[in-house]
């Protein structure tokens, strides 16, 4: 097991490595930041100046060594544009994401898993059409017609629940849904197949044999091992979601990461553009770690090879 834990921790760190090299390259290369940042009315004077203010005329591997060191020193620069440490604008902006995050992934969860097993226990009935029925509408349906659906129904016509802000819990109830809804499918197509294949398993049927209760058999027996490629994808699913709520948080105007990377992307702000993708990168390795750890802890079949 500390073998497993071990590799699995320094592949966590040379992907983080790799990311941040991938990270610093696509803001440098998708344009001079020098310009973007000198507006659209700067001469050449102006470019030229602001490009030696901020170090954009060194080589690009003096750069980027420069600013990891940095940020393994835990300074991740200056918003230019905010005129405040990027580190401070992050630590206002995280809460947000991170919340919207795992009401987003909870409520994935509470949903797809029961319809997964449900599913399962029924195939080919009423209850496994609806289920595949709803898979199917959450993988077509683009997730801001479905946040706009939410948001005219429940904030405007029956104007139960506000539909912009982060001030209370009942402002993250729509975006918790509108961007757990897209991770549903995924999710409840996995737990079902998974089930599927576990309850016609032997030692299913010699539980079912020794007279353990149904919801026993179901839940110790299936749904324990059918789980684990439940977790991997929720680790994954909940990465997506930190880095991928950009469209929820405008629609809803919360002021998280992904807002935050829109506003920064608009402003040519350099320093906040590559601390936002390098904060959730390091995120989604982390957590893809930790659902290997997990794994490793409910198959001991995963630590053992």
């Amino acid at each position: 097991m500390t073998y497993f834990i071990l590799k699995r921790i320094c592949v966590t760190f040379l992907v983080i490595a790799v990311t941040s090299v991938v990270a610093f390259l696509l803001v440098h290369l998708s344009g001079d930041p020098a310009a973007a940042m000198a507006g659209e009315g700067a001469t050449e004077s102006d470019i030229a100046a602001v490009r030696q203010l901020y170090g954009f005329d060194r080589p690009l591997i003096v750069q980027y060594f420069d600013w990891i060191g940095r940020v393994l020193q835990g300074e991740f620069g200056r918003s230019y544009y905010l005129r405040m440490d990027v580190a401070d604008v992050l630590a206002d902006h995280m809460p947000v994401t991170a919340t919207l995050g795992v009401l987003a992934l909870s409520f994935a969860l509470l949903l797809s898993i029961p319809l997964g097993v449900l599913a399962a226990l029924y195939p080919n009935t009423l209850i496994d059409r609806i289920a595949l029925w709803l898979a199917v509408a959450g993988q077509a349906l683009p997730s801001f017609v479905f946040a706009l659906g939410l948001m005219y129904i429940f904030g405007v016509y029956f104007r139960l629940l506000p539909i912009s802000g982060g001030a209370t819990w009942a402002h993250f109830i729509m975006p918790a849904i509108a961007l757990g809804y897209y991770a549903t499918p995924a999710i409840m197509r996995l737990t079902r197949s998974g089930m599927m294949d576990v309850l016609q398993s032997d030692h299913v049927r010699t539980a079912r044999a020794y007279g353990l209760a149904p919801w026993r058999v179901v839940v110790r027996h299936g749904l324990r091992h059918a789980i684990i490629p439940v977790v991997s994808l929720a680790a994954v699913q909940l990465g997506f979601m930190l880095g991928g709520s950009i469209v929820i948080e405008t629609i809803f105007s919360l002021k998280g990461l992904g807002y935050l990377a829109w506003e920064s992307i608009q402003r040519a702000d350099i320093e906040v553009i590559q601390a936002i993708l390098l904060v959730i990168a390091t995120a989604y390795a982390f957590l893809t770690l930790l659902a290997d750890l997990l794994n490793a802890v409910l198959d001991p079949r995963i630590r053992m090879s």
